[in-house]
């Protein structure tokens, strides 16, 4: 068994490397892929230890500037939702900070700026050259996930045709937009209640210069936030003070329209659906959040795996000791999130070609796909490096072996663009009353051994089914008003997200599985669906059993079967996360290096403190 080099078709036990590559990424490492981790491969992206806070702000905004640098069309790439999510797969392997940057200057500050600006009555040539850094103030301190009821209110001044910017209270104080002094002059896309002839018209996005390299502008007060452990984003809270914008600062798309007289026209009727036309590029979003948890995690374990081969330990009746990966309960404990990352990886293919090919971000099923998605997948990328870092031990919590870092950018994640626990409630109420949402066919009768892969994809959609009816069963209970009548159902309904979720992921897996022509390296890929799968299904094998879909001989053997898929799959555990591609000079893990406890001795090395010029 070989770990694999880049460039080379290593096989490792007849798996090839290169196939699993292609399959996971969709045939397009080469063209979509590889030109992120050229990038990051450079310098300016390698480890630090021992900055400052502020030190590591900076050099994430400088990191920005050289990325930014390195983009033929920055406007082409805003406009590519599969190419956006690429590069936040890439840019939460090397800096969790810069992937924070990165997804609010490119996806929502200039997403949907040029968006919302099809006129192009704004210069966005100092935005994509990076002359000024944009940023988004959405959420207020008071309002999060209920944002549609924001306070900040632009005020329509019809003798001058300008607009008066005002946070009337402490609550309508912008909550934790990068509005601090790194990385210099900042504008930012503000949200807030136009107000014509004292009547509430919606919330739209204003252009507003927040600051330049002397500080905050007039009638803007900006104060930092604590620090966020992990993250070095210049956090803050904002405010403004009877801030005065001109004509071009209201940015209303095609949807509405205001004259110079203060006569407001709009297309969509309902205030709500305006905002979120405004807002709309959140849902990419998602997909971005998604792809740097998922990046990370994969990079965890191609650190934790090859770890576990190199670390030695007792082994009974033996003088030199064994690898730790030798061990059962360490294989099953990788090899299971290893699944659960390829499982995610290709439900985020899924996810993305759904949105590069629907084009239409406001569509009820693509809203429900990306909602069950952004909170499956970096829940799953949170439980899947937090495993890594327990199976290296104390090596797992330095910084310079990179896993320990992987992990706030992800509880970051989890929270921004919608907490998941919020959208997954949301994606909850429409799958109940069918908004974007069919359910599968009931499966055929079938039955087998646990090892039929067709098999247990059906008992995956009946676990599905089973929700979808216990979720409704409970909305039909005897209430005393709405709110105790969705308290009934909605635990059982984020059930049936999570098995909604599983199950596109188990049918993308053994999909794209069968794609691969090599019988060897398709069997190892259908072996780690067989573990994802009897690892998914092993917790709902009571409710399995009472339906009849499963014997009590089958109960029983749910464990020994992942035991003896673990096993069959040990010899290929390297090449699984070699398929994953991450350049060893981007993932910059000692232990992830042979002879990495030679590195310790090097004066050079990346743990040692950074100096400054």
């Amino acid at each position: 068994m070989s770990v694999a080099t880049e460039g080379t078709a290593v096989l490792a036990d007849q798996v090839q490397v290169p196939l699993v590559t292609e399959v996971l990424f969709d045939g397009r490492f080469n063209d979509l892929h590889k030109p992120w981790t050229d990038i990051f491969r450079k310098d300016i992206f390698r480890y630090r230890d021992g900055m400052s806070l502020p030190e590591r702000s900076e050099l994430s905004y400088e990191r920005l500037r050289v990325l930014n640098a390195e983009i033929e069309d920055v406007g082409e790439l805003v406009a590519a939702t599969d190419r956006m999510i690429s590069l936040h797969e890439w840019s939460g392997v090397v800096d969790g900070t810069l992937t924070t940057l990165a997804t609010i200057h490119y996806n929502l500050f200039l997403g949907s700026l040029l968006h919302l600006d099809p006129g192009h009555s704004v210069d966005s040539t100092l935005f994509t050259r990076l002359q000024r850094y944009g940023t988004v103030l959405i959420t207020e301190l008071g309002y999060g996930n209920n944002v549609a009821e924001l306070e900040t209110t632009a005020a329509h001044q019809p003798d001058t045709d300008t607009f008066v910017l005002h946070t009337p209270s402490a609550a309508a104080q912008k909550f934790m937009p990068n509005t601090g002094s790194a990385g210099g002059g900042k504008s930012g896309l503000v949200a807030a209640r136009l107000i014509v002839h004292g009547q509430d018209c919606g919330v739209f996005l204003f252009l507003v210069p927040l600051r330049d390299e002397k500080g905050p502008l007039p009638g803007i007060r900006i104060r930092p936030l604590s620090e966020t452990p992990g993250s070095a984003v210049d956090h803050a809270i904002t405010s403004f003070d009877q801030v005065v914008l001109e004509r071009a600062a209201l940015l209303t798309g095609d949807h509405a329209r205001l004259t110079a007289e203060g006569a407001f026209h709009s297309t969509v009727n309902s205030r709500r659906r305006r905002f979120l036309r405004s807002i709309q590029r959140v849902t990419a979003g998602k997909l971005c959040l998604s792809a740097a948890a998922l990046g990370g995690a994969r990079a965890s374990l191609t650190i934790a795996v090859r770890y576990a081969h190199r670390r030695h330990t007792f082994a009974p009746a033996s003088r030199t000791g064994a690898p730790v990966f030798t061990y059962r309960c360490h294989q099953t404990r990788l090899l299971g999130a290893m699944a659960h990352a390829y499982a995610a990886t290709f439900l985020l293919r899924e996810a993305t070609r759904r949105c590069v090919a629907a084009n239409d971000t406001d569509s009820a099923a693509t809203e429900v796909l990306v909602a069950a998605t952004k909170g499956w997948i970096t829940w799953q990328a949170r439980d899947i490096v937090s495993e890594c870092r327990e199976r290296c031990g104390a090596q797992g919590l330095l910084s310079v072996n990179r896993i320990v870092d992987l992990l706030t950018p992800i509880e970051g994640a989890i929270t921004a663009e919608g907490d998941n626990l919020v959208i997954w409630s949301k994606a909850a109420a429409d799958m109940l009353i069918g908004r974007g949402y069919s359910p599968p066919a009931p499966p055929a009768a079938r039955t087998g051994p646990l090892t039929d892969c067709a098999l247990l994809l059906d008992l995956l959609v009946r676990h599905e089914l089973y929700c979808l009816q216990h979720a409704r069963d409970r909305l039909a209970q005897p209430s005393t008003d709405s709110m105790d009548r969705w308290n009934h159902a909605v635990n059982p309904a984020l059930d049936l997200v999570d098995a909604h979720a599983t199950r596109r992921a188990a049918q993308a897996f053994l999909v794209s599985a069968g794609r691969v022509n090599d019988s060897a390296t398709r069997s190892a890929l259908e072996q780690l669906f067989r573990l994802f799968a009897l690892q998914r299904l092993a917790p709902h094998a009571a409710v399995l059993l009472a339906g009849g879909h499963l014997t009590p001989e089958d109960v029983r053997g749910l464990a020994p079967a992942v035991d003896r898929v673990s096993a069959a799959l040990a010899p290929h555990a390297l090449a699984l996360v070699d398929a994953f591609a991450v350049p060893d000079d981007m993932l910059q893990a000692p232990i992830a290096t042979d002879h990495y406890d030679d590195l310790y001795d090097d004066p050079a090395g990346p743990w040692q403190p950074a100096t400054t010029a």
